[in-house]
């Protein structure tokens, strides 16, 4: 597969087939990842893979869940800007009118929602910290590393879906990994299968023309 291929074809899926992913694929996937562009080659991810028995326990152990959590961090900035607020609200209404659920049905979109902490049924995933040490610049080379494994799952035939939903849930889940107190949960990644006839995975997000944000000098 040409890398072209991989990045028009990769997208976020949300809902997935109940077929096994090999653990050793996902860490051939995840050295080949290592290899993504790291300032001062720091290599600031900490990744945690539930796979098999663990992903059953993990499910298990989170529907226990129920009080709010103090998130990682702000996923959003408060009082979003355009252009940045529309394209995340047309993205959210796009989505649920794929789904028909209308704007007042506000119990259907937190079901919805809520499939995030199922990793919308996909049989793999994996848990990426930071230590809290790290700033901005590696912080972006968390999402270097994150999209370098995405392609590369393309190229074998996976499909994934990067979930920063799950830093509103970093203590109970760095609970069950027992991670260490200075690392911070960025993102969970669902591996899997799609489901090619889920509504869901037909969405398609837009992109802002490129005269909007790119100037040529």
């Amino acid at each position: 597969m040409k890398v072209s291929d991989a990045v028009v074809q990769r997208k976020s899926i949300r809902e997935f087939l109940n077929i096994p992913v090999s653990s050793e694929l996902v860490k051939s996937l995840l050295i080949k990842a290592s290899r993504a562009a790291s300032g001062g080659n720091l290599q600031p991810w900490k990744i945690f893979v539930l796979n098999g028995k663990s992903m059953d326990d993990f499910l298990k152990f989170q529907q226990a869940w129920d009080d709010p959590e103090q998130p990682a961090y702000a996923i959003y900035p408060p009082k979003l800007k355009e252009p940045y607020r529309t394209s995340r609200f047309e993205l959210g209404e796009q989505m649920y009118a794929l789904l028909g659920i209308p704007r007042e049905d506000k119990d259907a979109r937190i079901a919805q929602v809520m499939k995030n902490f199922e990793f919308f049924g996909a049989p793999c995933a994996f848990f990426c910290y930071v230590d809290r040490q790290m700033g901005p610049p590696q912080w972006s080379d968390l999402g270097m590393f994150l999209q370098t494994f995405m392609l590369l799952a393309q190229e074998v035939g996976l499909d994934t879906c990067a979930q920063e939903a799950w830093s509103m849930k970093h203590d109970s889940v760095s609970k069950f990994l027992q991670s260490d107190e200075e690392d911070i949960l960025f993102c969970g990644m669902c591996i899997g299968k799609k489901n090619e006839h889920a509504v869901v995975n037909s969405l398609n997000s837009e992109r802002r023309p490129l005269d909007t944000w790119a100037k040529f000098i």
